[in-house]
């Protein structure tokens, strides 16, 4: 078995900002346009009015300040409140495929590499843009990459359970050096429309090479220790859109079509799960919790993340995260997959070598996933 090691990590950042100031002030103005079009039904009682969001509320709920996006004028539009894309031919390429090349040249960039040193892609993300083909063969040949890639899709757990897949395929020698990249279009499947949940996500794509401690040049080099994965049935998040729709004859725009969950019984569940999970991860490899020097956690609720914190090693976390689990929330809202590898990549440089740490994702499924570190 090889050793095997992160050497480079690249991240699509894309060219908007969505204020929670901005966000409220479409949200209001969709719902005051759908109170006074119900307005008859409202006053017989048959209809709830629609509530105002604020951005007090989306600040203590979630601890999101903004959001980056692909295209915002759709989505603060109160007739429309979705992107607007422009439909691509075949022969063009697409969008999810043209956000992961600019992150994954970016990673290859930091690794040393070539596009030709990749001999197989895995495209991760919690929302693929078509069935076939692949979007990972599609970025396989926009970069010039050799092998093979397939996509896969485990939710906010995709990037760790790539990472997983990955590691296998090094150290086993059936690949030497391995793209994850991580799409995530979610504006796309968010459901702008809803108080609850209108305010979570943002767009975004992040990268890592994965390859053999003997062919890595990189001056950063993150040795992996170890990866485990686990999954439990759950409903508490779901999106039933997709290619069986039209053959139940249901509505395209019914509520379940995009994403919703039920954010009191996630967080409920899923804390005590992930903060186990990291703990006996780590206990595996005889290592505490107090040992690790950096965690970098799926970016999903503030609360959620001070407590796993809190779980693990007591340590309180503030309002902007700390030291030993950075937060990127705040700037990038919930990013789906890519949320944990955002703060890998931009809050691991003043680690030392030798220094522990771990990325850990959870979500929908439910699934969880982490990935043990060492600085070399």
């Amino acid at each position: 078995m090889h050793s095997v090691v992160i050497s480079g990590t690249g991240l699509y950042q894309p060219p908007h900002i969505i204020s929670n100031a901005e966000l409220v002030a479409a949200f209001n103005a969709y719902a005051d346009l759908q109170n006074a079009q119900h307005a008859d039904e409202i006053a017989a009682g048959t209809r709830a009015p629609l509530t105002h969001s604020s951005v007090e509320f989306i600040e203590k709920a979630s601890g999101i300040k903004q959001r980056y996006v692909i295209e915002k004028d759709g989505v603060l539009d109160p007739t429309r409140m979705y992107p607007r894309f422009q439909e691509r031919s075949d022969e063009q390429l697409s969008l999810m495929a043209e956000i992961a090349v600019d992150a994954a040249r970016k990673a290859i960039a930091a690794a040393g590499k070539q596009p030709a040193d990749v001999d197989a892609i895995f495209c991760a993300s919690a929302n693929m843009q078509r069935p076939y083909p692949a979007m990972a063969v599609e970025i396989q040949q926009a970069l010039g990459a050799s092998g093979y890639g397939f996509d896969m899709n485990v939710a906010c757990s995709s990037a760790t359970f790539a990472i997983e897949q990955a590691y296998n395929a090094v150290r086993s020698g059936a690949s030497k050096c391995v793209l994850v990249v991580n799409p995530e279009i979610t504006s796309a499947h968010l459901e702008w429309k809803d108080r609850d949940c209108h305010f979570i996500f943002g767009d975004v794509c992040t990268a890592l090479i994965i390859e053999r401690a003997d062919t890595a040049t990189s001056a950063d080099q993150w040795e992996i220790l170890g990866t485990k994965l686990v999954t439990q049935f759950s409903n508490a998040i779901r999106n039933n859109f997709g290619f069986m729709n039209r053959a139940e004859d249901s509505d395209p725009n019914a509520r379940d079509k995009t994403f919703k969950q039920e954010g009191r019984k996630v967080f409920k569940e899923v804390v005590p799960m992930a903060a186990a999970h990291i703990e006996a991860h780590l206990g595996t490899l005889e290592t505490a919790p107090s040992s690790v020097r950096r965690f970098w956690l799926h970016q999903a609720n503030l609360g959620m993340n001070q407590l796993i914190i809190k779980k693990l090693i007591g340590e309180s976390m503030g309002a902007s995260g700390s030291d030993v689990a950075p937060l990127i929330l705040d700037t990038y809202a919930n990013t789906a997959s890519a949320g944990s590898i955002i703060a890998f990549h931009e809050h691991r440089g003043d680690l030392k070598a030798g220094d522990l740490g771990v990325i850990c994702s959870f979500g929908a499924g439910y699934s969880i996933g982490s990935v043990i570190v060492k600085k070399r």
